[in-house]
């Protein structure tokens, strides 16, 4: 029998037993840690980490770790993925019991971090609305976003993306994130620990990186925006945003342009949000070799 044959079955054999399956549907709407999965199940732990282990052997679920925590997810890419959710797709989306367990997540989600409920603050329309316009201009494919904090941008670019990953050195930060997420329906989403001078990911894996208000203070900004450079694709792009006044403004933009010059990017003119007393700095950087070809 063929090997492809043979991982299909080991799929079905894993998805015919209705807490799998639950846990296959709740992990494809965003990545769980044992935990909560434990708790939504009214599973044991030991019991919960065998269904998981089945799952994962059969390739419908991968784990991470995160700090302290172990999370699961439906994997969005490789090989086998196409496959994966043609076949996941023959679950019923009207099943109740799928239902209830993401309306638990969300409780339990809540109840474990209540500030979440305001976490969303007031933002800039102008800086949402500039970063909309880029992915007009060209698409955003699999976008990374360093020094995501809890979210705002990968929830506002997240539906525009074929995926989504962001990178932050705060738990707490990242916690949120995984809630604010789950709530707005983004299951393309994903959260990593990482630092941005060492990023958890091989090269040329993005097509666009996106530098989040993490360069003005940082003690090593070239490193910074090298390490970002490996993980471009070819034809990717590079996104500089950060928090400025009209004091600072015009320092930024000789930074931006030096930092570009020293990394051998090819600087777009950075774009003043809003135009008048601008409150961020935006700007599109691309490899010179990129440019180039």
């Amino acid at each position: 029998m063929l090997s492809s044959s043979e991982a299909l079955l080991q799929q079905f054999k894993a998805l015919a037993d209705p807490v799998r399956a639950r846990l296959v549907v709740l992990c494809s709407l965003g990545e769980c840690s044992v935990s909560e999965l434990t708790v939504v199940m009214s599973q044991s732990q030991p019991r919960m980490s065998q269904h998981l282990k089945q799952l994962c052997d059969a390739g419908l679920m991968e784990r991470f770790r995160d700090g302290h925590f172990v999370y699961y997810r439906v994997p969005t890419r490789g090989k086998a993925s196409a496959a994966r959710r043609k076949l996941l797709a023959l679950l019923p989306d009207d099943e109740p019991q799928f239902q209830r367990d993401f309306e638990k997540l969300k409780q339990l989600r809540a109840a474990a971090g209540p500030e979440v409920e305001v976490a969303v603050q007031t933002e800039s329309r102008s800086l949402y609305r500039a970063l909309v316009e880029l992915t007009v201009a060209a698409p955003l494919g699999d976008i990374l976003d360093v020094g995501s904090g809890q979210g705002k941008i990968l929830k506002l670019l997240a539906s525009r993306a074929r995926r989504a990953v962001g990178v932050d050195i705060d738990a707490d930060a990242r916690m949120l994130a995984r809630a604010e997420l789950l709530l707005a329906g983004v299951p393309n989403c994903s959260l990593r620990q990482g630092s941005m001078y060492s990023l958890p990911f091989g090269e040329q894996e993005f097509d666009t990186v996106i530098l989040d208000d993490v360069l003005r203070d940082a003690r090593h900004p070239i490193q910074a925006i090298n390490e970002a450079q490996r993980l471009l694709r070819p034809g990717g792009r590079l996104l500089l945003l950060s928090a400025c006044d009209t004091q600072n403004y015009s320092a930024l933009v000789e930074k931006f342009a030096e930092w570009s010059a020293a990394t051998g990017l090819r600087l777009a003119s950075p774009r003043s949000i809003p135009s008048r007393n601008p409150e961020w700095l935006l700007a599109v950087a691309t490899p010179s070799a990129a440019v180039a070809a």
